[in-house]
């Protein structure tokens, strides 16, 4: 395993062979609060990983034992002047926005709290294992303000317009058995768990074609919400991105030799 250090706040672990990589949120201090500069560190990291053609999964995970993310620092806002608030908007956004595209599958591994922010930034992953100690929810309505890390799209998505409605009205926050049965997080796991089956399931995930990781992943994001016609366009458009590429012709031909597929990732 490798290690580098995006700013003082986020660590990239690259797991094995490098397929799997482990976006690690790193300010236990804080409850791992996205501060300004840990903003920066996030956007920085998922712009690596998204241009490093040998990841082909990433797992968001926390280095706090009793926390994945609280969400904004709200002491550092508490310092803002209105201008300070609406220049450092851009770079909050960005932190989100990186997780949110990045091109290859992403899992959030949910521990503890993962609340406001801290919940938007597994929500921009495509798949939440959480163990039994996790507490999610939105609840910036409760300080003022509203879900701003992509909360108020991503999580109708996830349960449907009045089920979110009533998590970011009511600001309430949501444990570990509730979140699974609303479908708030995708796999529930022993406690202490969240970050081993998470790497566990981007392993497995990993030894998929990485050409054909990355069309899916596309058609699935921007196919999502449209009509099906033109939903079936985008799966088209994707489709031929890969269906003359070397991972499809290594696919076929390790599927009739009976043997494991060697990834040209091209």
């Amino acid at each position: 395993m490798s290690e580098e250090r995006f700013g003082e706040f986020v660590l990239v672990r690259r797991h094995g062979d490098g397929h799997v990589a482990e976006l690690a949120l790193d300010r236990p201090k804080a409850m791992n609060a996205v501060s300004t500069g840990m903003a920066r560190s996030l956007t920085a990291a998922c712009a690596a990983l998204g241009e490093d053609p040998g990841v082909r999964a990433v797992v968001l995970t926390s280095t706090h034992e009793r926390a994945f993310c609280v969400g904004a620092d709200l002491k550092e806002r508490n310092s803002f002047s209105d201008a300070d608030l609406l220049r450092q908007r851009p770079v909050a956004r960005a932190a989100y926005t990186g997780v949110l595209e990045l091109p290859v599958p992403a899992i959030a591994a949910v521990h503890g709290f993962a609340l406001g922010g801290g919940f938007e930034l597994a929500l921009s992953c495509d798949l939440i294992v959480a163990d039994r100690t996790a507490v999610v929810g939105l609840p910036e309505v409760s300080v003022g303000v509203i879900p701003g890390g992509g909360g108020t799209q991503l999580l109708p998505r996830r349960v449907g317009a009045a089920r979110a409605a009533e998590l970011v009205f009511t600001a309430r926050r949501v444990r570990a058995e509730e979140a699974r049965e609303l479908g708030l997080v995708d796999e529930l796991v022993d406690e202490g768990r969240d970050r081993e089956e998470a790497l566990a399931l981007a392993s497995r995930i990993a030894a998929n074609s990485p050409v054909g990781l990355r069309a899916a992943k596309k058609a699935l994001r921007l196919g999502h919400g449209l009509d099906l016609r033109t939903g079936l366009e985008v799966e088209d458009a994707a489709w031929r991105t890969v269906a003359f590429s070397g991972d499809r012709a290594e696919g076929v031909a390790a599927f009739n030799e009976k043997r494991a597929p060697r990834w040209p990732g091209e």
